[in-house]
């Protein structure tokens, strides 16, 4: 954990969070090292300035329902490590993975914008997005959820239960690819989708959901962490597999003649897609 004026924040991995961090870490070098005056009131300003704007946005954005609060907190002293090492989950799970606040309701007004009453969501976690989205749905609404690891998803049914807009969710546990095309296969279209599941796999979850119309006319499909940490835009050689991953998603879409897109710096990077053909 690491304080950001005052406050306490999970692992830096945004873009700003990551510069925050690397801010105060210059401006502690600085002053072991006796830097002139001038350079060490420019480097506080910077970071004042800095690491001011995540919080900001938190306090300037509506709370989070009681429900989401109860999801985030039950999600952060869980021992994710542990549940690895015992085989309870598939892969390594970390607390910043749940999206948080800020995006949870960008999300949800996006859900209000289109008026969406049908969602898909390609990779899940805990819950938090799920449930954000679904508060925004009307009563008969529905949000497929997608997770592959049975023991997240049972984690996120139980917080779902405690929620008056939990009824609205259908967790399918499978691999976001075979469920994809299990969908395409039943003609199911939605007029929200979400991706945030393996980045690798970005590519492919964008050709099918075109290629196979899972997006309703007129619909929004929401992609995260298409910054991953900034990566997109270091040189390649300081880029992660994954950082590559999205990099060449992110050139694939801008090539796209199917589809206009804007890439928004909301946390890791939201890109919102609409289909023109």
């Amino acid at each position: 954990m690491t304080s950001i004026l005052g406050r306490d924040t999970a692992r830096p991995i945004t873009p700003h969070s990551i510069l925050v961090a690397q801010l105060q870490k210059t401006l502690k070098m600085a002053e072991e090292s006796n830097m002139p005056s001038e350079i060490l009131t420019s480097l506080r300003q910077g970071l004042q300035l800095a690491a001011g704007l995540d919080p900001y946005l938190d306090d300037c954005t509506t709370p989070e329902s009681t429900s989401l609060t109860a999801l985030a907190q039950k999600t952060s002293i869980e021992d994710w490590s542990k549940r690895f090492s015992d085989g309870e989950t598939v892969r390594q799970l970390e607390q910043e993975m749940l999206s948080g606040h800020l995006e949870g309701q960008t999300l949800k007004m996006f859900v209000h914008i289109t008026k969406a009453k049908s969602i898909l969501e390609v990779g899940m976690f805990t819950g938090y997005s799920a449930l954000a989205m679904a508060e925004a749905l009307p009563d008969d609404g529905r949000l497929i959820a997608c997770e592959v690891d049975s023991y997240v998803a049972e984690f996120a049914q139980t917080c779902f239960q405690e929620s008056p807009h939990g009824h609205k969710i259908v967790v399918e546990v499978a691999p976001a690819l075979e469920t994809l095309h299990k969908l395409a296969a039943k003609k199911e279209f939605f007029d929200l989708i979400f991706i945030d599941a393996d980045k690798k796999e970005y590519v492919e979850y964008f050709q099918i959901i075109l290629d196979s119309h899972l997006l309703a006319p007129d619909g929004l499909i929401c992609v995260d962490n298409t910054l991953l940490q900034g990566q997109v835009y270091l040189p390649s050689e300081q880029r992660t597999a994954n950082g590559e991953a999205i990099a060449q998603f992110n050139r694939i879409v801008a090539a796209d003649p199917r589809v206009e897109q804007v890439l928004l710096p909301i946390r890791d990077g939201i890109t919102l897609i609409r289909r023109l053909v």
